[in-house]
């Protein structure tokens, strides 16, 4: 990716908001960003909505990443039965969801999820965690493998929120938690749900293609800029640090 098309990405952004961009803290989602951690959760909540007869495909999984459990679960019930779940069947579903996770998960870092957070942190900018994720045993491991960089008082989990993605408020809330406002911040995500959040937050978003969704799928919610890897996104990042003026 060249020089010129991440200066239009930006440019595009500032035409846009009305706001020149001039980030300060960099709002990073953790399942297929932080951790290779989404192929994991697909399988578990497969098995887990297969187990209760409730209609889904693998790739459900992807496009709903970011939903909080509730509301994934909600929208299974509603494909199958015309209802929501109720208060019950959503603690049962989750809990049998996560102890498969947990029993799947191998806790591998994302390939180059570590050199983005060194040159995040090397351009003076803020490190924030934003997930759906409500489990804990994972955000448990962000100190073990991203020793230091993440404190709990700049990290938004399910616990935090109301709504969850796609709504934009957990995103909102990150902005509050790092004390900017939404043309001083940047968001990493890969999932479409995640993305169409930070962009509704106001966000420059921008999307890593970890999973299995085509470009395409990212691109239409809205992405600012997108690339194939984190490892992709740690090469050029100085090329976005240029197009900023950092």
């Amino acid at each position: 990716m060249e020089l010129d098309f991440i200066r239009k990405a930006v440019q595009d952004y500032e035409v846009r908001k009305g706001s020149k961009l001039n980030p300060k803290a960099v709002l990073f989602d953790m399942d297929g960003v932080l951790y290779d951690s989404m192929r994991f959760h697909a399988r578990a909540w497969k098995e887990v909505a297969d187990a209760h007869l409730l209609i889904s495909t693998e790739e459900d999984f992807y496009l709903y990443e970011g939903r909080t459990g509730s509301s994934t679960i909600d929208e299974l019930y509603m494909r199958t039965f015309q209802r929501k779940a109720t208060d019950e069947e959503k603690q049962a579903i989750y809990e049998e969801k996560s102890a498969l996770f947990c029993h799947y998960n191998d806790g591998e870092p994302m390939p180059g999820a570590s050199d983005v957070l060194e040159k995040v942190a090397a351009a003076g900018l803020q490190r924030l965690v934003v997930t759906g994720s409500g489990q804990k045993s994972l955000i448990d491991k962000l100190e073990h493998t991203y020793p230091h960089c993440f404190t709990p008082d700049k990290m938004v989990t399910a616990f935090d929120v109301k709504y969850g993605k796609p709504d934009p408020e957990p995103y909102l809330m990150g902005l509050v938690k790092a004390g900017v406002s939404a043309h001083e911040a940047f968001v990493v995500e890969n999932a479409p749900l995640g993305v169409r959040a930070g962009v509704a937050a106001g966000i420059f978003t921008i999307a890593v293609n970890t999973g299995p969704l085509a470009d395409e799928v990212l691109w239409k919610e809205g992405a600012n800029l997108l690339f194939p890897s984190m490892e992709s996104l740690a090469v050029h990042w100085p090329l976005l640090m240029q197009a900023v003026g950092k």
